[in-house]
């Protein structure tokens, strides 16, 4: 079979670059190994950040979080949670960090509020007496498998082809150029293809060895531990540096707690370590001491991290910026890795994947996801039909 793009993965960056170039008119094609959200994006904690959590050290991330928790709060209102959110200061921690964190939120554009102990408690009873002040910040929740398989629909219904259960075993590349890929699972077929897009997260090096390049990556597993919801509808963030058991996510009747970061070398077999879901209950009960209950359930993801010169540093100290890399240097024409990022900021991801392959393949056709709301926009019940319709069941729903 014949397509001109082909984009391996079927997590949120993919689907929505599937989605951008198929709104450009562009004959696409998407294959997952598994079902739709079943990687990365389905097994995440679910925040759309504000970009406060980034701001002092990252600021162009968070620049691009914020803009991005904008745009999806006008296209994809029913995928979202419209929470808010907060960093605590506790006591005995860093008040010069809590002051740096404001600052660089303000320099954003960001509306914060800053809050006393007292004030947030009025505001979140559940919050910890050791709370001395907080930052109010325009956090959200959203649904990782709602946005998926709202991408998946908008894309399938621009044209896009897409087949879950259908796993990479071979990519082509002739003459230094791509040529399309040997596809197993429930597809069973050879597609050839102008360009091949790898938005396969933490297993991007794999997929890029497929093609004979290479992907630098240190993927870190992190756990969410799901508890009963003590009456939090806000999401609680940790005033300090980025640590374990430092968030706190309020879904329905299950708040989610989160989360580790510890480096894997293979991103399908690693550790659960009952340790790292004490710790992280612990840490979170210091600002919510109501969550240190029974633990429901726990799930594990596995971060892409991209560490083309990074692999001796901490997995924390990794950019959770994205990277796109043409591999045409590498002798792989046509060949296009998307690696890294988050889920707040996917559709940026996706718009510069789609600008990258639309230059190369001489389509002048602009984005159109920034304005155009997503299929089931408004409509909660439509989305959880196509999320059973695509057979989607990620632990983060």
């Amino acid at each position: 079979m014949q397509t001109t793009v082909l984009v391996i993965g079927g997590g949120a960056t993919g689907v929505g670059v599937a989605r951008d170039l198929a709104l450009r008119g562009v004959d696409v094609t998407l294959v997952d190994r598994g079902s739709l959200a079943a990687g990365t994006t389905g097994r995440s904690h679910g925040v759309l950040h504000s970009g406060a959590r980034y701001a002092e050290a990252d600021p162009s991330d968070a620049a691009a979080c914020l803009a991005e928790n904008r745009v999806l709060r006008e296209v994809a209102p029913a995928c979202l949670d419209e929470t808010g959110g907060y960093f605590l200061h506790l006591d005995g921690d860093d008040p010069d960090y809590f002051e740096r964190k404001r600052a660089a939120c303000t320099d954003l554009g960001m509306a914060v509020e800053t809050l006393s102990g007292a004030e947030l408690r009025k505001r979140v009873p559940e919050a910890s007496p050791a709370v001395e002040r907080a930052l109010a910040v325009p956090d959200a929740v959203v649904s990782p498998s709602r946005l998926v398989v709202a991408n998946a629909a908008a894309a399938r219904d621009a044209g896009a082809t897409i087949h879950a259960h259908a796993p990479v075993e071979d990519v082509h590349v002739v003459d230094g150029t791509v040529a399309g890929a040997d596809i197993g699972g429930r597809l069973g077929a050879t597609v050839e293809a102008d360009v091949v897009v790898n938005a396969t997260g933490p297993w991007a090096g794999r997929c890029a060895a497929l093609a004979g390049v290479s992907v630098p990556m240190r993927p870190t597993r992190g756990v969410m531990v799901g508890v009963d919801n003590p009456g939090v509808d806000a999401v609680l963030n940790r005033c300090r540096a980025p640590t374990d058991g430092d968030i706190v996510v309020p879904r329905g009747d299950e708040a989610v707690l989160g989360t580790t970061s510890v480096a894997v070398g293979d991103p399908d077999d690693f550790e659960r370590s009952e340790a790292e879901i004490e710790r992280t209950v612990a840490e979170c009960a210091a600002m919510c001491p109501a969550v240190d209950g029974s633990v429901r359930r726990t799930y594990w993801g596995v971060r892409p991290l991209y560490a083309p010169a990074e692999a001796d540093r901490d997995g924390r100290a990794i950019s959770r910026g994205f990277a796109l890399l043409d591999h045409a240097d590498g002798g792989a024409a046509g060949f296009f890795t998307v690696v890294g990022g988050k889920l707040t900021t996917y559709r940026k991801m996706a718009e510069a994947t789609a600008d990258r392959v639309c230059e190369r393949l001489g389509v002048p056709a602009t984005c159109r996801t920034a304005d155009r709301p997503l299929p089931g926009a408004d409509d909660p019940a439509e989305l959880d039909a196509l999320c059973a319709a695509f057979g989607v069941d990620a632990p983060a729903r």
